[in-house]
């Protein structure tokens, strides 16, 4: 491959839960190579993500998952500009994997080091996704463990309008879908039970918080969901995952889709994205699609491969901080708690 000078090629790593990941993307935008090597299979026996097995085999496998993406790509070592990596926040012992193999790579190779918020990459999927998609707008960020409501001002610039209190989406899920006996990972199964469910058969609550908050709540719902199960168990009634599920997920999509169409609003942008695992959610897309057409909002949603976790995130991500001139020392840290706009 021929490398005009004006590019700028990142090699991306991305360790930072059990998806061990490595990408090249040429200048934030576009994908030459995105490698992912996903652990699900191994965790679904535990009933969810072992943090010391997920250590074990990022291990095992980034040598080899940055090797494919290179070979994807079509260049070398000597092409790269910079290694991006994600340093927090996420599992401690993930990112520790991730972050050793590129500043190790940093060093050897006397290439700079650029070290990426977890979030950050989520959000900037959308430039992957639509290279002409950029700032201002508002962002709903929903993964497993997040769950955050954005103003996107700039390149790297955020105010954070709401997060959540207690449970993520994606940790609701998955708790949801654990009690009604679908087992791990819930986002994905509760998805496609609910197509086969009744969204009406149980009114549970939707929970919006104070008028003026754009935080969220899922524990209540989760509780209502767990409850409504064992109350009916108790009565000797049969259980309908597919109508709790779908009943479920409706009380989760209005809370999310109200209140990013709420901010949109507020903060005067025409422009909305998605980014994040629950972003795949096809109940979530449909009402979000359907609200921004409503109110003559433009939505910008990563195609489900760039809403999980991934590399090339990373790589977008790292580019516009190393445009700006960020660049990391040999001393950079995992930051399990890393919070979003902090370095």
């Amino acid at each position: 491959m021929t490398k005009d000078k004006n590019d700028v090629y990142i090699l991306a790593i991305e360790s930072s839960c059990d998806e061990t990941a490595a990408a090249v993307v040429k200048n934030g935008r576009y994908v030459l190579s995105n490698v992912i090597s996903s652990q699900i299979a191994l965790h679904t026996l535990y009933g969810g993500v072992v943090p010391e097995i997920a250590s074990r085999k990022h291990i095992e496998n980034i040598d080899g998952v940055i090797d494919k993406a290179l070979e994807d790509a079509g260049v070398t070592f000597d092409d790269i500009d910079a290694i991006g990596v994600t340093y927090g926040p996420g599992l401690v012992g993930a990112l520790l994997v991730g972050l050793a193999e590129a500043k190790a790579l940093a060093y050897a190779l006397n290439k700079p080091l650029v070290g990426v918020h977890h979030i950050e990459g989520h959000i900037c999927a959308n430039y992957i996704q639509n290279v002409e998609f950029e700032p201002p707008y508002v962002a709903l960020v929903v993964s497993g463990g997040h769950s955050h409501l954005l103003h996107v001002k700039d390149y790297g610039e955020y105010e954070i309008l709401g997060r959540t209190r207690d449970d993520a989406a994606g940790e609701a899920y998955d708790k949801v879908a654990r009690a009604i006996g679908m087992g791990y990972p819930g986002g994905p199964k509760i998805d496609k039970a609910a197509k086969n469910g009744n969204p009406h058969a149980v009114e549970f609550p939707r929970v919006f918080l104070e008028d003026d908050s754009y935080d969220f709540s899922f524990s209540g719902l989760k509780s209502a969901v767990l409850n409504h199960i064992n109350k009916e168990k108790m009565m000797g009634h049969e259980i309908n995952a597919d109508d709790i599920a779908a009943s479920f997920q409706k009380s989760v999509v209005e809370v999310l889709v109200g209140k990013t169409i709420k901010a949109a609003k507020e903060k005067g942008v025409s422009r909305v994205a998605m980014a994040g695992g629950v972003a795949s959610n096809s109940a979530l897309r449909d009402e979000m699609s359907a609200q921004c057409e409503k109110n003559g909002f433009f939505l910008n949603v990563p195609d489900p491969i760039l809403c999980t976790d991934n590399a090339a995130m990373i790589g977008s991500a790292a580019y516009y901080e190393y445009v700006k001139g960020v660049r990391d020392g040999l001393d950079l840290n995992a930051n399990p708690n890393l919070k979003l706009g902090e370095r």
